[in-house]
């Protein structure tokens, strides 16, 4: 019982709802999909998080749960979720059920079916879909909410709506994600690359700034506020300092970065001389 009122609170109406993912979620979904048994064919799960006021459900966590599923059916493990549950709200309590996933492109005819398991459980739950399958060229994430169809007071059917989703991430995590995303990888950057990666997109977004800025001042868009305030603050953020004091404090920060993979490499070879060595003795 003291779970149920838990995990019960309120939602705001579908229509006004948005979705925010933390990139562990997509990481995990991703994981269950590599571990999940050879007759599995996708991955099905609980998404935990929080809800604000304003309508946006910040989805922190994930596990996913047991299931047979057939043409015409699903049987979701019920108990396994709610352990799985209890386990997760002793260590943050704070986080309740949000909604489910699953993986593959699109909605199936048992989403239904799961969602209103789903929809018993917490009020207005979030659907969201992990196109592990890359069958748009890359691993698209969607989130969806259900509404239901009836005509006077017979049900008809439940219709999926799709609904904005946010996925945000410090750059180091974008570098893992981009990786994540694409269907084939010659081999992983290493963190000089990563650096590299993350100063080409801090140019291209800066580009695009100075794009739309001018845009605006030639009046060939018409100004939005929200984007000026977001500039402003932007902005203001940047510390005062000139270029040459920049590129040193850049270049000392990339020194920096440079003597701890030279010594965590050190490090490395000698770990590797003394394990060796210590095989040798044990040889001989």
């Amino acid at each position: 019982m003291a779970a149920e009122q838990t995990v019960l609170q309120f939602f705001p109406s579908s229509a006004s709802l948005s979705a925010r993912v933390h990139p562990l979620v997509v990481f995990n979904i991703c994981d269950c999909y590599v571990r999940r048994p050879d007759q599995a064919e996708r991955v099905i799960g609980t998404l935990l998080g929080s809800v604000s006021a304003d309508g946006t459900v910040d989805i922190r966590n994930s596990y996913a749960v047991p299931h047979n599923e057939s043409s015409d059916q699903v049987a979701l493990d019920i108990e396994y979720h709610h352990n799985m549950l209890l386990s997760h709200q002793k260590v943050n309590p704070k986080e309740v059920i949000v909604g489910w996933y699953s993986t593959g492109f699109g909605l199936t005819g048992g989403s239904a079916l799961i969602h209103d398991f789903y929809a018993s459980e917490v009020t207005n739950p979030i659907h969201l879909t992990v196109d592990t399958g890359f069958n748009s060229g890359e691993a698209s994430i969607k989130a969806y909410v259900s509404i239901n169809l009836s005509l006077g007071d017979q049900p008809l059917a439940a219709q999926f709506h799709e609904i904005p989703l946010d996925l945000r991430m410090v750059e180091a995590e974008r570098v893992g994600y981009d990786i994540l995303k694409t269907p084939v990888v010659d081999k992983l950057p290493s963190d000089l690359e990563g650096m590299e990666a993350s100063v080409q997109r801090l140019l291209a977004l800066i580009d695009d700034v100075y794009k739309y800025v001018d845009d605006v001042v030639e009046g060939r868009v018409e100004p939005d506020n929200n984007v000026g305030r977001s500039i402003s603050d932007s902005l203001a953020l940047v510390p005062k300092m000139s270029p040459a004091t920049f590129d040193k404090l850049l270049n000392d920060r990339l020194q920096d970065h440079l003597l701890l993979l030279y010594l965590s490499s050190l490090t490395r070879t000698q770990l590797t001389i003394a394990e060796k060595l210590n095989t040798a003795a044990q040889i001989l």
